[in-house]
């Protein structure tokens, strides 16, 4: 196993930038952001444009990687494939394929995004849909030699009212995605909020999981007795505030670290474990985000074989 982190944390920097700061601080993996350049959404980046990733430029990125001893674990592009404009799903998927072949060129064995939802519609109305427009994506992906894996996050931002924006979130929906040739990117931070045990939920998937991410959760009972599971109803500005939990820097909240990783070794995974960071309080600033992915070195690599 390896120790990586997602580069979407660190928007202005180059990718060259990043990989010599992750090599000097102890990483050996980067889960590279290719999102398309199409503004300053949170949590996005584009360190690598997918549609102009050329035989060229693919061989400069791994020279690039080699330099540093560091691999590329994953093409990060988390988007919602089931979007419900017409046009703004095409988009979405045909970056998808593009993500696809540029790891093919790249070497990286997997690429990551979400299921998404059309909120307007129910959960089997969703699947029944997702079952056609995966087909091509996994189609491709096989001919490529790549995987997609899906993060189980909730984006419960994307849904009006809070719910589940991304139909990946629980192992019954794992077992679909399972079932259509999609793998799973594991994230235990999203199961501790939605009252899942992260480590029983693995222990029968890790076999399914071909990419892992590290986020912590920190969560607030007396304010999740006050709003409920979906969070904040009357005023909520941003949609990503539910108002009783937020993301931390593995080691600062809930998740045992050592039980995941453990269950991970125990079933076979030998992939890498990618650093997700978007914690508010080791946020906002580039040095800030820097110290957060210091902590979580720190907190993880003594668990992780080198």
């Amino acid at each position: 196993m390896k120790l990586g982190f997602l580069t979407a944390c660190l928007p202005g920097q180059s990718l060259d930038k990043i990989a010599e700061w992750a090599a000097s601080n102890g990483f050996e993996a980067l889960e590279i952001a290719a999102w398309p350049a199409l503004g300053d959404r949170p949590f996005t980046a584009t360190h690598l444009t997918a549609e102009k990733c050329t035989t060229e430029v693919a061989d400069q990125t791994g020279e690039l990687l080699a330099r540093h001893g560091l691999v590329a674990s994953s093409l990060a592009y988390y988007d919602n494939n089931l979007h419900p404009e017409a046009a703004e799903r095409a988009a979405v998927n045909a970056h998808v394929l593009a993500c696809i072949d540029a790891a093919a060129l790249l070497g990286v064995p997997t690429v990551g995004t979400f299921v998404g939802r059309d909120p307007s519609k129910s959960v089997s109305e969703n699947l029944a849909e997702a079952v056609e427009v995966f087909k091509p994506l996994v189609e491709r992906a096989g001919e490529r030699g790549v995987k997609i894996v899906i993060e189980n996050c909730v984006m419960e931002g994307w849904h009006p009212d809070g719910y589940p924006g991304n139909l990946a979130y629980s192992p019954e929906l794992w077992e679909w995605m399972f079932s259509i040739g999609l793998y799973l990117n594991y994230d235990p931070s999203h199961l501790v909020w939605m009252g899942i045990d992260p480590v029983a939920a693995l222990r029968p998937y890790v076999d399914k999981v071909a990419h892992a991410q590290a986020k912590d959760i920190q969560v607030f009972p007396e304010q999740r007795n006050r709003y409920g599971y979906p969070g904040k109803a009357i005023t909520r500005d941003n949609p990503w505030d539910v108002g009783w939990w937020r993301y931390r820097v593995p080691g600062l909240g809930q998740v045992d670290w050592s039980a995941v990783i453990d269950t991970l070794y125990e079933g076979g995974f030998d992939g890498v474990l990618s650093v997700e960071h978007e914690d508010p309080v080791w946020g906002g600033t580039e040095q800030g985000v820097l110290t957060g992915l210091q902590i979580a070195h720190r907190t993880l690599r003594p668990l992780i074989v080198s």
